[in-house]
């Protein structure tokens, strides 16, 4: 136990110490953090196990809950009102089109069966949203007009889809019916805008 602890103080202390570095290097410290979890991991040069994916989910959906959060506090929603629809746009028909395209190049380029390619497709179809976040967030990137809220919106709001076809994809692979995939996919849109229009509405009131 005092072995771990004293491991998990120095991911976090080296974390702290490479995110000062970063700035300087001009490296987005996301891609250090992903480096530092390589080399501390089972196939990295300490070897640590780890096989818990529901805790390191969970943790990541936290962490990913705060990041959001904060992105979407701190966006004006005066420059992002302007950018809204051609955020949303690409964060549905862009979502659509990066994962066909993405679906075609694996199904005839690397001959990978069509459901397959579509499952990739749609996984790697939506930006992340805690890197778009944490660059702009870090960096001060001055972008001129109104692109970094679109950007940042478009980052933070691509997932229901990339969700959606995700599943799809899965759905196809074990046989499924499309029919009740599609009354779930329905009753979570609908609840997701409720609920995040609440929230929404409800949390900087609270706070």
């Amino acid at each position: 136990m005092n072995l771990s602890f004293l491991i998990c103080a120095v991911v976090l202390f080296l974390c702290i110490f490479l995110n000062r570095i970063s700035g300087k290097l001009g490296v987005p410290s996301l891609l250090i953090f992903m480096v530092l979890g390589m080399l501390f991991g089972t196939e990295g040069i300490f070897k640590i196990a780890f096989s818990n994916f529901e805790l390191a989910e969970t943790i990541c959906t936290a962490a990913l809950v705060f990041i959001m959060f904060y992105g979407g506090y701190s966006t004006s929603w005066k420059h992002a009102r302007v950018a809204a629809p051609r955020a949303l746009l690409l964060s549905t028909a862009g979502v659509v089109m990066t994962s066909a395209l993405v679906c075609l190049c694996c199904h005839y380029i690397l001959h990978i069966a069509f459901t397959e390619s579509f499952l990739i497709g749609s996984v790697v179809s939506c930006t992340d949203a805690a890197s778009v976040f944490s660059i702009f967030r870090s960096k001060n990137l001055n972008l001129q007009g109104d692109l970094a809220p679109m950007l940042e919106i478009e980052s933070g709001s691509n997932d229901p889809f990339a969700y959606m076809l995700t599943m799809i994809a899965i759905t196809i692979m074990k046989g499924g019916k499309l029919q009740s995939l599609g009354s779930m996919i329905v009753l979570q849109l609908i609840m997701g805008i409720a609920v995040g229009v609440i929230v929404g509405v409800a949390a900087p009131r609270v706070i």
